[in-house]
Order: structure tokens, then sequence, then C-alpha cells
């Protein structure tokens, strides 16, 4: 095998940050981290491309710093997609099997009828994850390949997302002079990277706060019940934190990140805060509990969304292990001790695990994603996605699916 077909590379296009992952499988398995770039992103809103150009610059520079480290040229990327265009459903199949035995061609029929409901012209079906299968009245099956019975079903989560903001990413990635190997929902990247396989099977919510939305993926038995994207992210903090402290952007993000704090009680009482001014006025100090009474209530807001979206979908007693929260936003003092007392369960911060390599460089919640689409690359390159993102397949899909529309209503 060359070294170019061990390489793995995960590219988190993010509101705040463009990330470039470049990962290499080694003889045991495992990926070695090899190369790490980063590059602010101007050209997203919301995980949306908004701007083309400044979305390829950005890329450009991650992939361009990436390579430098590692030492190889990147051709093609595991991409990441968010944004609130995001959508997934659960849906059920059931097929009669022939022979009486499970094969590989059942597995792929039933999973083609639990996928057979109505998707709208204008998105596009991202993943379709088994979540169990039945064998006549057995149920809580992983694997059916090979049992004997007649009957066969499955359940299956359905994740869907605007063609036209998948098309812009896979546009952006083609004019970097990258191949888009596969999209890959964030989240689930983030979970193939911090979550362990204890808490999958035991039941547990991964909360991803990024710059300008928030995932939620809750995992429960092995396989992903519920996901959902939020359009409320860390942004929105960093912009309070401007405003009520009358500071640039740039200025609130360093803030933020160096003393903020989503808990008022942890606050020292005479501890301060050196807060830049406006225009060259002068710095003025105040104390940090101010800065707490900004950060709380908007991290308490964002966490509160996600307890309504758990609670609206009766999830709440399935996390039996707790919450894992990760992404660039979550390294702020104080939001597990928030967050255990909004949940009332046990709360963590996510860190990438099961890689080599430059560990120590990309051991943060901000590399979550990055890392996760290496990790999803590796586990999943030598499959046949039965997906071409080039130029021109994503345009390709969409008239295919219209064609069959017209074809079926007429």
């Amino acid at each position: 095998m060359s070294r170019s077909e061990e390489i793995v590379v995960g590219l988190d296009v993010g509101t705040t940050k463009i990330c470039t992952i470049i990962g290499e499988v080694n003889a045991d398995g495992m990926v070695d981290v090899i190369g790490v770039g980063t590059a602010s992103s101007r050209g997203l809103r919301r995980g949306v491309v908004i701007n083309i150009d400044q979305t390829v610059a950005s890329i450009r520079k991650a992939v361009s710093d990436a390579e430098l480290m590692a030492g190889c040229q990147v051709e093609s990327v595991f991409a990441g997609i968010s944004g609130g265009h995001i959508k997934g459903i659960n849906s059920h199949g059931v097929i009669a099997i022939k022979n009486k035995e499970v094969t590989t061609v059942e597995v792929a029929r039933v999973i083609d009828a639990a996928k057979a409901v109505a998707i709208p012209l204008d998105r596009e079906v991202i993943h379709i994850l088994p979540q169990e299968f039945m064998v006549d009245t057995q149920d809580g099956i992983k694997e059916p390949v090979g049992m004997a019975g007649v009957r066969l079903e499955a359940k299956v989560h359905i994740i869907t997302g605007a063609v036209s903001a998948a098309q812009n990413i896979v546009r952006c990635a083609h004019r970097s002079g990258l191949r888009v190997h596969d999209l890959v929902l964030q989240q689930m990247a983030s979970a193939e990277a911090v979550l362990s396989p204890d808490e999958r099977e035991l039941g547990v919510a991964l909360v991803d706060i990024g710059g300008g939305t928030t995932d939620v993926a809750v995992f429960a038995e092995g396989s992903i019940q519920h996901t959902c994207v939020i359009p409320v992210g860390g942004d929105q903090l960093t912009n309070d934190i401007a405003v009520g402290l009358r500071t640039p952007m740039a200025e609130a993000e360093k803030i933020k990140k160096r003393y903020g704090c989503a808990l008022g009680s942890l606050v020292e009482k005479d501890e301060t805060v050196a807060v830049p001014g406006v225009g060259g006025r002068a710095p003025r100090v105040v104390p940090r509990s101010m800065l707490a009474d900004i950060t709380e209530p908007r991290i308490e807001e964002t966490l509160g969304l996600v307890y309504r979206e758990l609670e609206k979908n009766n999830l709440l007693q399935t996390v039996a292990s707790g919450m894992v929260l990760t992404g660039g936003s979550v390294a702020i003092q104080g939001i597990c001790e928030l967050a255990e007392q909004l949940f009332d369960m046990p709360v963590r911060l996510g860190y990438p695990i099961g890689i080599s390599g430059l560990v120590d460089v990309v051991n943060s919640p901000v590399y979550a994603t990055g890392v996760g689409l290496v990790l999803w690359g590796a586990r999943n390159k030598s499959l046949d996605l039965g997906v071409s993102y080039n130029n021109g397949g994503m345009i390709d899909r969409v008239m295919g699916r219209m064609k069959q529309w017209f074809a079926e209503a007429f």
C-alpha cells in the first residue's frame, strides 16, 4: 500500500475556524495524527457557506499548513457538514427473507425499504444509519447476516440536509483543489473521537457547541437515536461580551476564552479583568463577576435549548451515562458544573481519544470534529460509499431524484 492510500484527511468546515487534520493509518489500524492546520473562517454563518471565495481561501490556508507539517500533499478529504438545515428522522422497513436465511442482499433490501420516505427535492440524504434489526420476533439484533427467519425488519436513522448547503461545501473544496470523498455530519464525526463504546451502549448525549451552531447526537444501545442542530453557538456569547463590556469582537473572544465563567458562584470577589476599549479608548478594569453575569445566562440559555430538545423527544431517561460536551466553545470554566445542575446528570468534556502521533497538539475539544472525521474516514475509506462528490456529482444526484419524482407523479 502506498503512503497516499494510508493517508486520511479530515476537513472541519466550521463557522469560526476551518481545521485540517491529516492522519496516517498504521499497520495496527490505529490512526497517527501527522499534520494539523487551522485558519480563521470568514465565509460561513451558522455552518452554512455564505462567501465562496473567503471560504476557499481559508480552506487553502488550513490545508497548506497541515501539508507542511505532515510533509505530504492532500488530494481528497472527508468534509464535515452542519447547519440549521440538517434534519434527522427515524424510519422503519420490513421485507420477506428469501430462502429463509438473511444475507447481505436482504440487509441492503430492508435498508432500502426503510429509507423509502418522502424527501423534498431540495434536500439530500447525508447518512442512513441502522439502529437495529429484527428477525421474526427477535429484536435488538445488530448483525443479522446468517440468521434464519422469514421476516426481516430494520430501524434506521436518516439524516438529510439542504442540497445547496452540501453542494457549496463540495464546490469550495473542489476550488481548493480537493476531492470530497464523503460528507459527514459533524456531531457524528465528533462522536467518533470523544465517545467510548460503553457510553454509546448505556446511553449518552453528545453536545458539540461550535461558533455558530450547537450540534446534538443521542446514542443508546450502541446506535444513534436522535440528531439535531440548534442554530445558537459561541459567537452569540462573544457578541454579548463585546456589547456588554464595550470592547471589540476580537478582544471579546480572547476575554471569553481566558476569563469566561459559566457559573458566577465560582468567581472570587476580588478577581478583575482588563478590558480593551473601542476606537483607541483607554482600557478599563472590571470585576470578573461582571463578565460572569453576561456569560452565565447565555450558556444557560443554550443548554436550556438542548434540554428542551431532549425532553420533547423523551430522551432524558435514555442518556443513562450522562452528557459529553465538546467543540470550540466549551473551554469555559464551570460549564460542566452548570450543565450538571440543569440536566441532573454527569457531564464531562470530550477530548479526542483513540489516536496516536501528535496527540498533544490535538488534545482539545476544539479538534474533536477534525479528529473524528479522520477516524470516520479510516473506518469507511475502503467501503463503497455509493457517492461521488466531485464537481458535478451532486447535481447529477439531484437531477436523478427529479426524474424519479416526475416518473412517479406522471
